[in-house]
Formats: structure tokens, C-alpha cells, sequence
């Protein structure tokens, strides 16, 4: 299988401060040493990590799964770098596309520990969201947060997300089956 940039024409997205593009081979040093310095902060919302986690053969596998869901139309990874100097700040990926009758996805993000609280993951939330309902012609992105991360259920709110209802043992993270809350924003929907 080609690299990523041999297959998938390059999608960026920018506003509000930001620049966002599918990740590619260059960024692993930046996206390996911005996991490793936020791996504290994101811990708790997220999987658990395999014990390879960081090393360059695991971030190879992760492309390569980013570019057949791209292929597919199932997924859409973004790295969120810094419009002012080019310096990866996180990430914000559509997840799950469904077509059909549903026309959805699923957002999810992160934001490295140095740049939390900086407007870096609302913007990118509301571009990859415009990108959704403009360019993929989706009806519908759902997102879902543990009732305990208030910044990540504040961030869904301020942006338009609506709640939706309460998800028991919803997903596994960090090694165990944990409640969430869900949210989703329509077309339609004022987006802030």
C-alpha cells in the first residue's frame, strides 16, 4: 500500500487560528511527543494504550487505517496545527461514518497539554463540523464525553451540541467500561 499523500489527495481546513490536514509520515516525531507530554491529561477520556503506543510502527498502522477509512468514506482524521506557526496543537477526527439513511458521524478530539484552554479544540470542532454538513453532505454529528469532563461537555455546548441522553458502560476507557453522555448537532442546527 502506497503512503498516505500517494493515495489521498491532502484535505485542509482552516479558521479561527487554525489549520487542519489528514496526518501524514512527517508528523510522527511532533504527534509522538505531544502524546508522551499529554498522556496525564488525556488518559482518563480515552482507550487504553498499547504498550507500543508511541513508537513510529504503531503511528505507520495508524495511517494506514486513517487512509482506508478515507478511502472508504468511513473517516476523516485531522491533526490541528497552529495557523501562526505550524506547531501541532491535537487532533479532531470524524469517526464512523454512516450513510444511508442516517448520514452521520461521530467527532471526537484532543488537545496536548500546553495548549488546553487556548480555543484550539473549538475551532477545530466547528470547522470539522462545517466540513461535515458542507462537503460530506451529513446530516448529523454525534459526539460523546464522560459526564465527569466538564471542559469537553463545555466545548460540545458552546459550539451547538445539544445533549441527548445518558449512555451506560458506553465505551471502554482506560481498561474499563465507562458511562457517557451523549450530544449531537444537526443540520440546521445554529452552529457557534
Amino acid at each position: 500500500m502506497a503512503l498516505w499523500r500517494d493515495e489521498i489527495p491532502e484535505t485542509t481546513l482552516a479558521g479561527e487560528g487554525i489549520r487542519l490536514r489528514h496526518p501524514g509520515p512527517d508528523d510522527y516525531e511532533a504527534w509522538a511527543k505531544l502524546r508522551s507530554a499529554s498522556r496525564a491529561l488525556t488518559e482518563p477520556w480515552e482507550p487504553a494504550w498499547s504498550e507500543d503506543e508511541l513508537t513510529r510502527t504503531a503511528y505507520k498502522r495508524r495511517l494506514r487505517r486513517y487512509q482506508q477509512d478515507v478511502e472508504a468514506g468511513q473517516g476523516y482524521p485531522f491533526f490541528i496545527f497552529r495557523a501562526s506557526d505550524g506547531v501541532l496543537v491535537g487532533a479532531c477526527n470524524l469517526n464512523n461514518v454512516r450513510r444511508g439513511v442516517l448520514q452521520a458521524a461521530d467527532i471526537g478530539y484532543w488537545v496536548g497539554s500546553p495548549y488546553v484552554r487556548r480555543g484550539h479544540a473549538r475551532a477545530a470542532v466547528r470547522r470539522v463540523v462545517t466540513f461535515a454538513f458542507a462537503q460530506l453532505n451529513l446530516n448529523r454529528i454525534e459526539a460523546a464525553t464522560r459526564p465527569e469532563n466538564e471542559a469537553s461537555r463545555s466545548l460540545l455546548m458552546s459550539v451547538g451540541f445539544s445533549p441527548e441522553g445518558y449512555a451506560r458502560k458506553y465505551l471502554k476507557i482506560n481498561g474499563e467500561w465507562r458511562d457517557h453522555l451523549k450530544f449531537a448537532i444537526v443540520r440546521g442546527d445554529l452552529l457557534r
